[in-house]
């Protein structure tokens, strides 16, 4: 099953969300009145229909012109975080080609995690991103970073498809653990399960060695992921936690200028670049 559209990157404070729901009582009745209707892309064999649902609450959503283009839409269950605790688990993985067990919070104390979800093994754009964390495994090693890989498959599905080489749309040997999900109650509690497919969008979790989510990603089905801007706002986060009194403005690279969070001494960074 190949994937679809837009990448959103999730916000730690939960009052700027609610801040932006707010719709007067008139309006917000005409908005959420009329059901939307939602057209599943042609990538999603066996699923082209319209889903017709009504919004159970005043978010602001937006309504469909004569003049829009198709929209690529689905329904994730929540939203997760940044800044929390992340959600533990327990569960089956294939590392090796052996059956192993993975437990988050084990890492706690020790290594930074991310938590790379997918749809479906024996996919697309799935292959090319898994592998290509793998290819550059050493680089997050180096970094006191373990990558797990999560999907909805059994393990039996994993090692089949690790034991599949490359250039049949396998994956051949991985450096780092496939999760199973069977259960979806992992991709439920992270907030990228699509409830009514059953599958998780392509959500992206940087977890710091206190298990806390620091960076969260969630790409549409289709969007595949970008190894060295994870590795980026990896050491961007490993860099302001060892220095708590910088921040790091934007594209921000080991060894480049960081900011000083204060309006006066912010002005050292502004005048140099």
């Amino acid at each position: 099953m190949a994937c679809a559209a837009s990448a959103s990157v999730l916000s730690s404070n939960p009052r700027m969300l609610q801040a932006s729901s707010v719709v007067p009582a008139a309006r917000s009745a005409r908005l959420f009145s009329k059901p939307l209707e939602v057209s599943i892309p042609k990538i999603f064999n066996g699923l082209r229909k319209t889903l017709s649902f009504r919004t159970s609450s005043p978010r602001l959503q937006s309504t469909p012109t004569a003049s829009s283009r198709t929209r690529f839409a689905v329904n994730a269950c929540q939203v997760p975080l940044v800044g929390n605790v992340a959600p533990d688990f327990e569960a089956e993985a294939v590392f090796d080609q052996e059956f192993i067990n993975v437990k988050l919070s084990d890492y706690i104390g020790k290594k930074y995690v991310i938590l790379l979800f997918y749809p479906l093994d024996f996919t697309f754009v799935c292959p090319t991103e898994i592998t290509a964390f793998s290819d550059r495994y050493a680089e997050f090693d180096e970094l006191n970073t373990q990558v797990l890989g999560i999907s909805v498959d059994s393990v039996f599905s994993h090692l089949a498809w690790v034991q599949t080489e490359r250039k049949s749309g396998g994956l051949g040997d991985l450096k780092y653990p496939l999760v199973s999900d069977i259960t979806k109650s992992i991709s439920k509690d992270f907030g990228v399960l699509i409830s009514d497919q059953g599958i998780a969008l392509r959500g992206l979790f940087i977890i710091d060695k206190e298990g806390v989510i620091q960076h969260s990603t969630i790409n549409n089905l289709a969007i595949g992921r970008d190894v060295s801007e994870t590795k980026r706002t990896l050491q961007a986060l490993q860099y302001v936690q060892e220095n708590p009194d910088e921040v790091c403005p934007a594209g921000w690279k080991p060894g480049e200028k960081s900011m000083k969070p204060d309006p006066k001494l912010s002005k050292d960074y502004f005048a140099a670049i």
